[in-house]
């Protein structure tokens, strides 16, 4: 790593701005303009303290602010370091294509193959219950649904967990009831049940996560949630599943196509 001196600047006395702000506000042009890379270990508490001539809680509330941000981690012991930037792209106008389902593959896993990620899913849960409000708005009214409940991991680390709701006329007594509804997931077996995809709708929202939601996902400090609720429909105009998804947002790239007409 180069010096500090030719890294960061120095602090501006007649600046009413806070010392320790002005000290995240160099670490954080220094992260963006890549002087420090995604892994890579800031300068330690007793280097900056020696560079800029302040407290170590003043270079602790500068970390804090950083950490807020969901710019940097702290790992005990060892240091701070420079987040990773999201891995996977999720492509919105391909993840949803009939060919991956006839290959046998799942949304994610396509993804996970695309990022050069291995992926797993655990936390399975498949029951029968009744429907909430708004899941049986959505999918027309229904009193009670099959819900499929999973966690999905990319290399060991929990990136999302979502639970797909659909009508029970459709899915009970069907493969999709199963633990493993097989090759191309329950969209593949919707369709071989006669129900073939027409079109899906998707509502997404940026929020900051409970705290079930942070141990679920095992989320840093500051790190907010992408909620995504998507309603997937046959061709006959019919919704046949909810899907409520939940997650982290630092492990996404949302990627859309949109037509100029």
């Amino acid at each position: 790593m180069a010096s500090l001196p030719s890294i960061l600047g120095g602090l501006d006395p007649t600046s009413d701005r806070a010392v320790f702000r002005q000290i995240a506000d160099q670490l954080r042009e220094a992260i963006d303009r890549g002087r420090f890379k995604e892994g890579e270990k800031l300068p330690s508490e007793a280097e900056l303290v020696e560079h800029y001539g302040v407290s170590r809680m003043t270079v602790r509330n500068s970390f804090s602010i950083l950490q807020g941000e969901g710019l940097v981690h702290a790992e005990h012991g060892k240091g701070v370091f420079v987040r990773p930037r999201p891995p996977v792209r999720r492509l919105a106008s391909d993840r949803f294509a009939r060919r991956h389902r006839e290959q046998g593959k799942s949304a994610f896993i396509v993804e996970a193959d695309a990022a050069g990620s291995h992926p797993k899913v655990d936390g399975l849960e498949v029951k029968e219950e009744k429907a909430s409000q708004d899941i049986s708005t959505r999918l027309g009214s229904v009193r009670r649904v099959l819900a499929r409940r999973r966690r999905y991991l990319l290399d060991g680390r929990p990136v999302e967990f979502a639970t797909s709701y659909l009508p029970l006329d459709i899915a009970r007594g069907t493969q999709i009831a199963e633990p493993n509804p097989g090759p191309g997931g329950i969209y593949a077996r919707l369709e071989e049940l006669g129900h073939h995809l027409d079109h899906f709708e998707e509502e997404i929202r940026a929020r900051m996560p409970s705290p079930s939601e942070v141990k679920t996902l095992q989320l840093a400090a500051g790190v907010p949630v992408i909620h995504l609720i998507r309603t997937a429909f046959d061709t006959a105009g019919r919704a046949v599943e909810v899907c409520d998804t939940v997650m982290a947002a630092d492990a996404y790239v949302l990627s859309y196509q949109l037509p100029a007409t």
